[in-house]
């Protein structure tokens, strides 16, 4: 019976011991499996977090290559736009060579007569002979030609002097209105009146910008923008003819096919606002006879492209 009683109390002592151990195991795993579970949800949230910062990164990385192709399309198309103040800008250049010498820069080149008179500084420009060929138009004379064999129309003229007095792009001037009846309007007056409105307006408020066609332009660049019209049909004319150019109406995303000919008449128009801002903004420092004649020149180019006339660089 005692030896009974001592294994009996052994075996007790050691299930009571297992069970400690078992006990601690079960608490061991209890531990563990919320320290796995802890690292797990760690190891999603870094994961997400760090797809998170990577469609950041790209969404970023797409939105400043959109905007820096944006500011390169721009500025190519304001290329077309620049070329044209170049070639106005080319006719404010008062150039002297020895072959023909400006007399304007060279007063001693002048006759004794006009020398004197621009050395005193005796009498006024717009009251002497002299200094200007022009005679004023209220005199009823007529006024003399020039080397050319150019010969001014006293009412065009006196409608320029003055405006030239008091340089405006109000419309109801004279001056102006002539301009806008006689060469603005016919030039910009297309077949698709609509857009023939908003391409004067823009014409006018100075937002207007022409650019090339790139025909190996990638799908990304062109798909930046709402294309209008097919290459081989004039958004305004509405003939089919091959556009080597578009245009872009002030901050509109749309574009225009034009053809060459549209080209040359848009063009014509912006060359002659382009020249008399510059006369509004003081930048043409020229007598009024050669800023008439540097007029009339623009107007005719107005006239030749309105009937088709265009530059084969157009």
């Amino acid at each position: 019976m005692e030896i009974r009683e001592k294994g009996s109390e052994f075996l007790r002592e050691e299930l009571q011991r297992a069970q400690k151990e078992l006990r601690l195991k079960d608490a061991e795993c209890a531990r563990l499996c919320r320290v796995r579970e802890q690292l797990e949800r760690e190891l999603e949230e870094l994961t997400a977090s760090l797809f998170e910062e990577a469609h950041k990164m790209v969404r970023e990385a797409n939105v400043k290559q959109a905007a820096s192709e944006k500011q390169l399309k721009e500025a190519r198309g304001k290329i077309d736009m620049l070329q044209a103040e170049v070639t106005a800008l080319k006719t404010l250049v008062i150039t002297s060579t020895p072959a023909s010498p400006n007399r304007e820069l060279h007063p001693q080149l002048l006759s004794p007569t006009k020398a004197g008179l621009r050395k005193g500084h005796a009498r006024h420009k717009s009251t002497s002979s002299a200094l200007c060929p022009a005679m004023c138009p209220t005199t009823g004379q007529g006024l003399a030609q020039d080397k050319e064999g150019r010969e001014v129309d006293t009412t065009l003229f006196a409608e320029f002097q003055a405006w030239r007095a008091a340089p405006t792009l109000d419309k109801a001037c004279p001056f102006l209105d002539r301009v806008y009846r006689e060469d603005v309007g016919p030039c910009l007056d297309f077949t698709m009146r609509e857009l023939s409105v908003l391409v004067r307006g823009a014409v006018e408020d100075n937002t207007l910008t022409i650019e090339p066609v790139a025909s190996h332009a990638q799908p990304s660049a062109r798909a930046a923008a709402v294309e209008c019209g097919r290459p081989s049909t004039c958004a305004l004319s509405g003939l089919t003819s091959p556009c080597r150019h578009r245009i872009r109406l002030g901050d509109s995303e749309s574009h225009y096919y034009i053809s060459p000919s549209s080209r040359a008449r848009i063009t014509a128009v912006c060359n002659f606002f382009t020249y008399i801002r510059y006369i509004q903004q003081g930048l043409v420092r020229q007598d009024v006879e050669p800023m008439f004649w540097e007029v009339m020149r623009l107007r005719k180019e107005m006239s030749l492209a309105k009937l088709g006339f265009c530059p084969q660089e157009a």
